[in-house]
């Protein structure tokens, strides 16, 4: 168990702003998101059917509530990572009984956090630490409302399936909830690693959501190399069927999760942020839309560069040429824009 002041020193980042960690990739997709068609509408009927409340009043009569005595080592550690992240409110945390090893974030006003008991008995202290930074990092990026949305829409979309052509609207925001999502995670991983500040242990969680408990049975190098091979695996076939392998999921999968945070850490961000050079919260305002659209494109063109997937090469080549047909189209109809104001002068 941790005791009620942290077991070692961790840098606090005062005024941490979520741009510092957040993924490009991820504030990309919710720019997509909010241009879906419906999709404001949708989020307003939604938030009429279940709201905050009765999400909280589920989990307050069905689960355990963390506090100082009732699994303190998890109230310490929610209390840590706030106080790390600098989130002004410490958010209640919910153990439910259930073996599957999941965590997740959900609520808008008052956001909280349900545990699993299976990831409890999965993962030793720091590795849990790492989890529950992840979770706080969700809410102080606001994904906890996406989550909830999706939570209320997989129950929505059950209940319309019987309808004929009733659960293909939900089923589509369903999925462009679950791409967004899915980058969410490696935001939320980077947040984990903030309030944690042991790679070890991040990377150790990746691997026993991967293979269990028995650590001594893997290896860390293993682990990447398999990483590596997943990226370059097979053909253009096999990159499809990794991408549709991919979409009902609402993380991605643990060799990929473990390689961002390696490259992460490795990079250089997390070593800025940790010697205090991060972007503060009273700046969000000033914060240009368009700068993080470019910041997002030009993460996906280094993601491309860098992977091996033959899919994803083959969807490279095809929009470099798509782009390069449309640049030369753009480029004749400006000459002949042009050409009758060139006569006139």
């Amino acid at each position: 168990m941790t005791e009620s002041t942290p077991d070692r020193a961790r840098t606090r980042f005062p005024g941490i702003s979520s741009r510092a960690y957040e993924h490009p990739a991820d504030r990309s997709a919710l720019v997509a998101l909010r241009s879906l068609s419906g999709f404001d509408v949708v989020l307003r009927k939604l938030s009429g059917l279940i709201n905050e409340r009765a999400l909280r009043l589920m989990f307050l009569g069905g689960t355990v509530r963390v506090g100082e005595d009732q699994f303190r080592n998890l109230h310490d550690m929610v209390r840590d990572a706030s106080y790390i992240l600098d989130m002004q409110e410490v958010p209640d945390v919910f153990v439910r009984q259930d073996p599957t090893p999941n965590a997740m974030a959900l609520g808008s006003d008052h956001p909280f956090i349900v545990v699993n008991s299976g990831l409890i008995d999965l993962l030793d202290e720091e590795e849990l630490r790492f989890v529950i930074g992840h979770e706080v990092g969700h809410i102080l990026s606001g994904h906890a409302v996406y989550q909830t949305m999706m939570q209320i829409l997989l129950q929505l979309g059950a209940r319309l399936a019987w309808l004929p052509l009733g659960n293909i609207g939900i089923g589509a925001i369903v999925i462009g909830l679950r791409e967004w999502f899915r980058k969410a995670e490696l935001s939320a991983d980077r947040a984990g690693l903030l309030a944690g500040q042991d790679v070890d242990a991040a990377k150790r969680s990746m691997m026993k959501l991967a293979g269990g408990t028995r650590l001594s049975e893997m290896s860390s190098e293993a682990f990447l190399a398999q990483a590596a091979e997943y990226d370059a695996a097979g053909d253009v076939r096999d990159g499809l069927l990794k991408f549709l392998n991919l979409l009902p999921q609402s993380h991605p999968f643990a060799v990929a999760r473990f390689a961002e945070i390696d490259r992460w850490a490795r990079d250089g961000d997390y070593q800025r942020i940790l010697a205090g050079d991060y972007p503060r919260r009273d700046g969000d305002d000033g914060a240009s839309v368009t700068d993080e659209v470019r910041n997002a494109a030009r993460s996906y063109r280094e993601s491309w560069e860098r992977t091996a997937d033959p899919f994803v090469g083959k969807v490279r080549d095809m929009a470099d040429a798509a782009a390069g047909a449309a640049g030369g189209l753009f480029d004749r109809v400006t000459r002949r824009d042009n050409g009758p104001t060139d006569r006139s002068n």
